[in-house]
């Protein structure tokens, strides 16, 4: 890699094209991502499987998506992000279709962690690719944009994957929107481009991946992003099954639900990358989107009628990931960009540590109450704790942003 200094300009034309085919790949893979929690009802009935086997069959990708974090920023940063991204795509569909075609539940899990092995590999390069196309005052916005494809996915899957399922089968239906990610990945491999550079390379050294560990803000920020996936995980994995299970709707009425909440949250989280970005404030985000959240946890299992149930999903789904973007350019900001990718994947295992206990545990906790109850509940004192990290994390911002 290069230091920050070693940035050309680039063609515009390949910058639009790269940034519009990464933001293309991330809707087809947030359809197929998201195709799980919306489907689960139906999955779990298939595979006959209890709660807890549902949330581990859920979180499954996401043990190995956490493990792959550190090794895919470092790989990213060292010999550059855009192969590693069409490689993630690539591996991550192909054993997406397979799940469609597996009958047995220890299999539908080992075809789970290899699809988030090859998940991982998405994350970090894909964040890397965006933000280097922007200046270092416009990456909270750049970084946001990566998610903003996600949610046009998950918009997608919302509306058109019940209709699918009810028409072909939950098994179809997931091979379909799994075998668009194929075609993509090699679109994407024919037209993106890295950012061209100059100057002599600088090479990421194992060195460099290690100090990352002695960094104090490195870890509140990764404590925050335990925080930020865990909330995350709850609403993605489980709202479908709590709307259809606790509130008897049909999945294709959930269905419509989460299409309105990733309408809400797409928007917003690159509001959310602009206004700190404006502000020059990320940690003023961060509190306050997670003091709003850990209100919408407490109050969501109590409410019933379903018009203040849609309102208080819809003022859930602004604030979820409002503060993506700031929390992620936090450790850039500090660090610098020739590690962004490292950094970037160091937090994001911390994060999907928080989404994999997150997924189990919510099932486990229904299985033993009958209730979302306390899964939810736990999910807003998580909350709670996050705000606390936001302040700790504005005295270390503004400590070492401070000229010595």
């Amino acid at each position: 890699m290069n230091t920050p200094s070693a940035h050309t300009s680039g063609n515009p034309r390949d910058r639009a094209l790269t940034v519009s085919l990464v933001i293309l790949c991330q809707i087809v893979h947030g359809i197929s991502f998201s195709a799980m929690p919306l489907l689960l009802p139906l999955i779990r009935e298939d595979l006959n499987i209890t709660f807890t086997q549902a949330g581990l069959l859920s979180a499954a990708a996401t043990f190995s998506y956490a493990l792959g974090q550190i090794p895919a920023g470092f790989l990213s940063d060292r010999y550059g992000p855009r192969r590693l991204f069409f490689i993630g795509l690539l591996g991550w569909s192909v054993f997406s279709v397979f799940l469609g075609l597996i009958e047995v539940f220890w299999l539908a899990v080992i075809s789970q962690l290899l699809a988030g092995a090859f998940r991982a590999l998405l994350f970090a390069p894909g964040m890397s690719l965006l933000a280097a196309w922007f200046p270092a005052e416009r990456r909270a916005t750049a970084m946001s944009l990566y998610m903003l494809g996600g949610f046009a996915g998950t918009i997608v899957l919302s509306l058109g994957g019940p209709l699918l399922a009810a028409a072909y089968g939950w098994r179809a239906a997931f091979m379909m929107m799994a075998a668009i990610g194929i075609v993509a990945a090699f679109v994407y491999l024919r037209y993106a481009r890295e950012k061209p550079r100059t100057g002599a390379a600088q090479q990421l050294a194992l060195s460099d991946v290690a100090r990352l560990f002695s960094h104090p803000i490195m870890w509140v920020c990764s404590g925050l992003q335990f925080v930020r996936f865990a909330v995350v995980t709850a609403y993605m994995v489980w709202l479908p099954s709590l709307l259809v299970v606790d509130r008897g709707l049909s999945v294709q009425n959930a269905g419509f639900i989460v299409a309105m909440a990733a309408a809400f949250t797409a928007p917003s989280n690159t509001l959310g990358g602009y206004v700190s970005d404006r502000l020059r404030n990320p940690p003023l985000i961060i509190g306050g989107a997670l003091a709003v959240l850990a209100c919408t946890a407490a109050l969501l299992p109590f409410t019933h009628p379903l018009p203040l149930l849609l309102l208080l999903i819809a003022v859930n789904s602004i604030f979820l990931q409002f503060y993506f973007g700031p929390l992620f350019l936090v450790p850039v900001e500090i660090l610098g960009p020739r590690i962004a990718g490292t950094a970037t994947g160091f937090s994001n295992l911390f994060a999907n540590i928080g989404g994999f206990l997150t997924a189990w545990a919510m099932g486990a906790i229904k299985d033993q109450s009958g209730s979302f109850t306390a899964g939810f509940i736990s999910i807003s004192v998580i909350c709670l704790i996050g705000v606390a990290l936001s302040f700790v994390l504005a005295r270390m911002r503004t400590g070492a942003l401070t000229p010595k």
